[in-house]
C-alpha cells in the first residue's frame, strides 16, 4: 500500500484514537489549561508585578446586582452609571464591561450581589458546572470518571473561567432540556424558557419543536418565560424594561463597532467582520445561513431520526443561526460534542469521526488566538462539521431503508 493510501487510511478510521490516548491527552490539556488560569489569576493580582487594569465579565453582573439592591435597577442599563458601579468595586482605569442581558437576569444578579466578590464568583461557577457534569454523564452513561477528563478538558470551560461568563449555566439547562425532552417534556420546557436571559439562543427552539410536535414543550416554555417577563415587572417594573431596550438598540452598534473582540466571535457574521468585510455584508450573509439553518432544523426534526442527532443539528445550527456568540458559548458545542459521542458509541462510530471529534477539541482551542494574530475565523468550523455529520449519518440512514424493506 502506497504510504499515503496508507496515512489516509490510517486517519479515516483513527483506530489509535482509543479511550487511553484520548484520556491521557485531554488530562494534559486540563492540567496546562489549569496552569494557565491560575497564572493569569496570579499576574492580574499583581504576583509578577503591578496588577494590571483589566477585570471580567463576571464584574459586569455584579454590577448589575449592586445596583438592584440599591434600588435602582434600570441604571444597570445606563453605561455610566453602570460603569461607576463596576469602578465602585474593581477601582479607577478598569475597562467597561458591557450589560445586554434582559431584566429577568436582574434577580440572578442581585443574589449574586449579596455575597463578596470572590465568593460570588466561585458560586457563579460552580453552581451550574456541577450539573452540567451531572447532564453529560447521564447522556455518556460510561462506567467510571475517565469520561470526565475529556469533558473537563474542553476549552470552553478554560474560557468560560477565565473570562467569568455564564455559559455553564446557558449549558446546563439546554442540557437539561435535551435530556428531560422525552421522559418529562413540561420540565424540558421550563428549563428552556429559564434560558430567556439569552433569548437570541432559542432562536431555533421554536422551529425545532414545532415540527417535532413537541406542543407541551413548546407550551411550558411559553408560560415559563411568560412568568419570568412578569416577575421582572413586578419586581422592577417597566421602566427598567424600557431601558432595556434602549441599551438592546444601541447593543448592534457596539457589536458592529469592533468594540466587542471579532477574534472572540464564533459567528459567521464575527467571522465575515474579523476578515474585514463591512457590517450590510456581514449581515447580509448571516441571514442566509440562519434562513438555511431554520429548514435544516426544520427538516431533521420532522423525520423520525435518533433524539441525539436531533439535538447535535439543533445546538450547532443555533451556533450558526445566531450573529453574537463568543467562545465560551462555546459549552454548547461541548453539550453537542457529548449527544453526538453518545449516539457514536451506541451505533458505532464511522469513517472520519474520531478524527473529527479531536479536531473540534483543537479548533475550539485556537479559535480566539489564530483569530487574533491571523484573522482567520475558525469559530464556525465545528458546529459546522458537527453539522456534517448529523447530515451524513441522516443520509445514511436513509440509504440504508430500502435494503431493510426489500
Amino acid at each position: 500500500m502506497p504510504l499515503a493510501a496508507f496515512a489516509i487510511d490510517k486517519l479515516r478510521h483513527s483506530a489509535w484514537l482509543n479511550r487511553e490516548r484520548i484520556v491521557a491527552w485531554c488530562a494534559i490539556l486540563a492540567m496546562l489549561e489549569a496552569a494557565l488560569l491560575i497564572g493569569i489569576a496570579l499576574w492580574q493580582h499583581g504576583a509578577f508585578g503591578p496588577a494590571p487594569s483589566r477585570s471580567s465579565d463576571f464584574l459586569s453582573f455584579y454590577a448589575a446586582g449592586k445596583l438592584v439592591l440599591a434600588g435602582t435597577p434600570a441604571l444597570a442599563y445606563d453605561q455610566n452609571a453602570h460603569f461607576m458601579a463596576e469602578q465602585a468595586i474593581k477601582g479607577a482605569g478598569i475597562p467597561y464591561q458591557f450589560f445586554f442581558y434582559p431584566p429577568v437576569y436582574l434577580p440572578f444578579c442581585a443574589l449574586l450581589a449579596i455575597l463578596p466578590y470572590y465568593p460570588a464568583f466561585i458560586l457563579f461557577q460552580l453552581a451550574p458546572l456541577i450539573p452540567f457534569v451531572l447532564i453529560a454523564r447521564s447522556i455518556l452513561k460510561m462506567p467510571g470518571l475517565a469520561w470526565l477528563v475529556p469533558v473537563l478538558a474542553f476549552p470552553a470551560i478554560f474560557w468560560t473561567v477565565g473570562l467569568g461568563q455564564n455559559a455553564f449555566l446557558t449549558a446546563a439547562l439546554f442540557g437539561g432540556f435535551t435530556v428531560l425532552l422525552d421522559r418529562r417534556p413540561f420540565s424540558a420546557g421550563m428549563l428552556l424558557g429559564l434560558i430567556c436571559y439569552k433569548p437570541h439562543f432559542g432562536v431555533l427552539v421554536p422551529i425545532a419543536l414545532i415540527a417535532g410536535n413537541r406542543w407541551r414543550t413548546f407550551a411550558a416554555a411559553a408560560i415559563t418565560i411568560a412568568a419570568m417577563v412578569a416577575l421582572s415587572v413586578a419586581l422592577f417594573g417597566t421602566r427598567t424594561w424600557f431601558a432595556y431596550i434602549a441599551a438592546t438598540l444601541d447593543a448592534k452598534a457596539v457589536f458592529g463597532s469592533g468594540r466587542i473582540d471579532y477574534a472572540g466571535m464564533i459567528t459567521v457574521f464575527g467571522a465575515e467582520r474579523l476578515m474585514g468585510f463591512a457590517n450590510a455584508p456581514a449581515y447580509g450573509l448571516q441571514i442566509i445561513v440562519s434562513l438555511e439553518m431554520v429548514t435544516l432544523v426544520a427538516l431533521m426534526w420532522r423525520r423520525q431520526i435518533s433524539p441525539a442527532l436531533q439535538f447535535v443539528t439543533l445546538i450547532s445550527a443555533t451556533l450558526l443561526a445566531v450573529p453574537v456568540a463568543l467562545i465560551y458559548d462555546q459549552m454548547l458545542l461541548l453539550l453537542a460534542v457529548v449527544w453526538f459521542t453518545s449516539e457514536a458509541r451506541r451505533s458505532g462510530f464511522l469513517s472520519w469521526e474520531r478524527l473529527a471529534l479531536a479536531g473540534i477539541y483543537l479548533l475550539a482551542l485556537l479559535t480566539w488566538p489564530v483569530g487574533t494574530v491571523w484573522h482567520l475565523p475558525l469559530g464556525p468550523i465545528p458546529p459546522s462539521i458537527l453539522l456534517l455529520l448529523c447530515v451524513r449519518r441522516l443520509w445514511r440512514t436513509l440509504e440504508l431503508r430500502p435494503r431493510r424493506t426489500a
